[in-house]
């Protein structure tokens, strides 16, 4: 009942918003010239206290030294770099009439956007790695997640990603470009690729974005794995399931957010139509930057018990 009704509650959050982004357009204007600067900037300070509030939260209490909390953490400190990378200069280009940006910059953000994207798959990877040892091989999880494991598994869903857009963006800077407007409210690489002169060599491009979609599949394909076995488990034991309920719903759910607005965003960058009113389109490729950061922090603040329960004690201390 309770997956039910998370599951409702986030599927009926994607809805709002989105049909909030799709009629927006239509009347803020007659509300207030500047009523998209209010609304985003409103959004990017939500965003940055409900991810700096878990962290701190989970930096600052001992009893959350924990693997998943510290992987939960990280989740947070990605929506932070991903947000930051975008929103500070969307904001000043919301109340500037000249919507620029360098050729390094448009690059630089590019590089922020996908690594951003992929840290999120690669944190969710390990994430459900780490409930697959919890669950299935309790006797081994302790001896096998020491403290230089987790720093290695942490260390590889960042660095990864780093080291993959590192390459895949010093590739797209080097070829020579027949246009200069992008026709969206950020720089992706793909974006960046369209403009490439058609003499220009993109086939170590084709075989970079190949690699990275061959891992982003491997990524998916494990989180899978992963589950057979955490759900295979729990048919066995009553105690199984009552943990899987307890912390692995939430990270399911994220998984479930995660793969949806990707396969959305990849999907209209490639075909999407141009037909669509701009807001939507607006919308669909900033979704990214708008959903994952503000309901990663919601789930797991709600779902798992020993940070909701900090929380609520927080709020009851401070009420008394």
């Amino acid at each position: 009942m309770r997956w039910w009704l998370l599951t409702t509650a986030v599927a009926l959050t994607m809805a709002g918003l989105l049909i909030f982004a799709s009629l927006y357009k239509a009347f803020a204007f007659y509300f207030y010239p500047n009523v998209y600067f209010i609304l985003f900037i409103v959004l990017y300070c939500v965003m940055l206290f409900f991810n700096i509030s878990l962290v701190l939260l989970i930096v600052l209490d001992e009893s959350l030294h924990e693997p998943m909390y510290i992987f939960l953490s990280s989740l947070c400190i990605n929506a932070l770099y991903g947000t930051t990378g975008f929103y500070p200069k969307f904001l000043s280009d919301l109340l500037s009439s000249s919507h620029r940006i360098s050729y390094e910059g448009c690059l630089l953000q590019a590089f922020v956007m996908y690594s951003f994207s992929f840290c999120d798959l690669s944190i969710l990877t390990v994430m459900a790695f780490d409930r697959y040892l919890a669950i299935c091989r309790p006797l081994h999880y302790y001896s096998f997640m020491t403290k230089r494991r987790l720093s290695q598994l942490v260390c590889f869903s960042w660095l990864t990603p780093f080291c993959l857009f590192s390459i895949n963006v010093l590739l797209t800077a080097r070829l020579k470009l027949c246009g200069i407007n992008i026709q969206r409210a950020l720089c992706l690489n793909w974006l960046i690729f369209k403009l490439a002169c058609p003499e220009a060599d993109t086939f170590p491009n084709n075989i970079s974005a190949y690699v990275i979609i061959a891992i982003c599949y491997f990524h998916y394909v494990f989180i899978i794995w992963t589950y057979i076995y955490l759900i295979k488990t729990c048919v066995r034991s009553r105690e199984d399931r009552v943990m899987f309920m307890q912390t692995c719903v939430a990270h399911l759910t994220s998984v479930i957010i995660n793969v949806t607005v990707m396969a959305v965003d990849v999907m209209y960058l490639r075909f999407g139509s141009r037909d669509l009113p701009q807001s939507l389109q607006n919308f669909i490729t900033l979704e990214f930057l708008i959903i994952p950061p503000v309901m990663n922090p919601l789930v797991y603040g709600f779902k798992l018990s020993k940070i909701r329960n900090r929380i609520l004690s927080l709020i009851y201390l401070k009420g008394k």
